[in-house]
């Protein structure tokens, strides 16, 4: 089969590998669409430790289930699946307490395995989700990062009527701002440096946009403010934003090296609360449910298709923070 390797930090190529041969309890998916993440430049500049060389990304899948390995009675070949990538060991003591997104063993395809920038991938067969009635196979390979987003919103306080500031409009920041939306918040505003993604932020719902949030009448502050940069920069910004008595989420991912400054007073005297969200955690089922039923409009969020060979051109497009969701679909 063609796929995306990454051969060394820096060096992608795009080969004929041999396919994946499904083991006891495995399935073979045909990869429909493979979105593109900060996590995959991550793994192609070397920044994630855990990733073994060479390897295969893509852990923003969807796909049809092509085979079965012995075992598997709960799926049949042509069933068209949204994978979930997370490969928790079940036995260190995280997975033991049930935050299996903290596994001192943790693993996922694309970044521990090979994934899914190819045109076939391997996965357990407990990790795959039919797909719900008219879900566009290829849009749902956007699950994935719902389901981040998803966990995200379990962490959030989540009364009604209170008012979001969500940092950055790019794929993230758009799915927290849509289950904003449907959390019941009373406003949503969007800040981002990219006009064009301020204005797909207006059409998916935010109620005000800015590149600065000094444009914002709220001069009290928000009691919900999400990063979803990773941006030091915006960190700092942002955390001085919140409300007394309200909440700021770290969902951005910056570099592990990075280091921010705030006011540890201000964080006792106004009783801020503040609290990260890792990956994926008994989220990928309820994703799934809320792409059946509408809650995102998957359509907007993708803006570019590529194939397999203009994977280095992806690249690119995402450092330029070029568009919205890139996706690779190997059968382009």
């Amino acid at each position: 089969m063609r796929a995306v390797v990454i051969e060394e930090p820096g060096t992608v190529t795009v080969s004929t590998v041999d396919d994946p041969a499904p083991g006891p309890g495995q399935v073979v998916v045909e990869v429909s669409a493979c979105g593109i993440c900060g996590t995959d430049i991550h793994i192609v500049d070397g920044e994630f430790a855990p990733t073994p060389y060479p390897i295969v990304p893509g852990h923003e899948f969807a796909g049809k289930v092509v085979a079965l390995g012995a075992g598997v009675t709960d799926l049949r070949e042509g069933d068209l699946v949204a994978v979930d990538p997370s490969l928790f060991c079940g036995e260190c003591h995280y997975c033991s307490i049930g935050r299996g997104n903290l596994c001192e063993r943790w693993a996922a395809i694309g970044v521990t395995t090979n994934g899914a920038s190819a045109e076939y991938a391997l996965a357990p067969a407990g990790n795959c989700y039919r797909l719900p009635e008219g879900v566009d196979v290829r849009e749902a390979a956007l699950i994935e990062p719902l389901s981040c987003a998803v966990r995200g919103f379990d962490l959030l306080p989540r009364r009604l009527g209170e008012h979001y500031l969500i940092y950055g409009a790019g794929t993230m920041g758009l799915l927290m701002l849509q289950l904003a939306r449907i959390a019941g918040a009373g406003s949503v505003s969007v800040v981002d440096l990219s006009r064009d993604r301020l204005l797909t932020a207006e059409a998916l719902g935010a109620d005000v946009v800015a590149v600065n949030a000094d444009e914002f009448d709220r001069p009290q502050g928000w009691e919900v403010v999400v990063d979803c940069t990773g941006v030091v920069a915006a960190i700092e910004d942002a955390l001085t934003r919140v409300r007394r008595g309200g909440t700021y989420q770290q969902f951005g991912v910056a570099p592990a090296e990075a280091t921010a400054s705030f006011s540890p007073f201000r964080v006792y005297n106004d009783e801020i609360t503040i609290v990260g969200s890792m990956a994926v955690l008994h989220s990928y089922g309820r994703a799934v449910e809320l792409m059946g039923k509408g809650a995102v409009d998957a359509g907007t969020m993708i803006s570019h298709s590529l194939g397999l060979d203009e994977y280095p051109r992806a690249l690119d497009m995402f450092r330029a923070s070029t568009g919205r969701k890139l996706q690779v679909r190997p059968g382009s």
